[in-house]
């Protein structure tokens, strides 16, 4: 069995985003004259193989840690970035 879980990374406030800035100009140039504000943000799905012995929140909890480890070494910058892990829901 294995557990899924999204993380999302963004700039922290106030650091700038050239790439959401560059979007929105683009957006304007095709006519989408509404587009106020462009954030760039990466998502990351993470697939774990699952301990069966955990189960519930623990399982979920340790799950958390392991992938806010990862976060900090290496899929964030924490300088500059936010970051938020979600479990995924899968239908069984």
């Amino acid at each position: 069995m294995s557990i899924e879980v999204d993380v999302t990374i963004k700039l922290k406030r106030g650091v700038a985003d050239p790439e959401g800035e560059n979007t929105k100009k683009a957006l304007h140039l095709l006519g989408f004259d509404d587009v106020r504000g462009v954030k760039s943000m990466k998502t990351f799905r993470i697939t774990l193989e699952a301990e069966t012995e955990s189960a519930g929140a623990d399982k979920e909890e340790t799950v958390k840690t392991e992938v806010d480890e990862m976060c900090r070494k290496l899929l964030a910058n924490p300088v500059i970035h936010d970051y938020d892990i979600q479990m995924v829901q899968r239908d069984e």
